[in-house]
């Protein structure tokens, strides 16, 4: 049984309710954000007419105690109750008809971790997948349960080639990985960009809410 430390936290919104929409992302904030913070995300693109925009909060802004690259029985119960959050928002889209391949995932910074994690664990074809500044969770050398297609899902990694907080050989690896399950992978190593968001992901973001080609 998964410990509820991050259920029954709010999950903000933007756009149309979810009955009313007939597309979705769920953002995740960074450690120390809020759901808020990452929502502002979307007003950063231009508007994608019926995309629904979901962020839920982690308990004590953070989703794991510990760095992504720690072992990860050292962020557990954090982890568990992390996936199982991104996990039920993820199933009140479905349960509102939207299909998986008009569902994306987005994250930065941890939540960038937390959206990879989840997706490497639930493979299949989804409308996007955007990590910023982030990579799949556990130290070098994790065994990786592959399973599931993500059936050519187009996938966003962006990243410094010096962040202070990911390196960017775990950023490489996660693109590997994410290949080996079907994704469609785009992956840049911006020099010296610092732990931030820059225009041109900005721009790949909107390239793949739009189905168009990653520029």
């Amino acid at each position: 049984m998964i410990e509820p430390i991050h259920q029954h936290q709010p999950v903000a919104t933007l756009g149309p309710a979810l009955a009313d929409a007939d597309a979705a992302m769920v953002l995740l904030h960074g450690r120390g954000a809020t759901a808020p913070s990452i929502l502002t995300l979307a007003e950063a693109w231009p508007p994608v007419p019926g995309m629904a925009y979901l962020a839920p909060q982690a308990a004590h802004h953070t989703w794991y105690p510990y760095s992504f690259l720690a072992p990860i029985p050292q962020n557990e119960p954090w982890l568990s109750s992390a996936l199982q959050a991104v996990a039920e928002v993820v199933a009140k889209i479905e349960a509102a008809g939207i299909p998986s391949e008009r569902t994306f995932l987005l994250g930065f910074s941890q939540g960038a971790c937390l959206a990879l994690e989840y997706a490497a664990r639930h493979a299949a074809r989804y409308g996007g997948l955007i990590g910023l500044s982030g990579g799949l969770i556990g130290p070098p050398g994790t065994p990786r349960k592959e399973g599931g297609d993500f059936e050519g899902t187009p996938v966003f990694l962006g990243c410094s080639d010096a962040d202070p907080h990911i390196p960017a050989a775990r950023v490489q690896e996660t693109a590997e990985v994410l290949e080996r399950l079907g994704a469609a992978v785009t992956m840049r190593l911006y020099a010296g960009m610092g732990h931030t968001v820059i225009p041109d992901e900005i721009q790949a973001v909107a390239a793949i809410l739009t189905g168009q080609p990653v520029p």
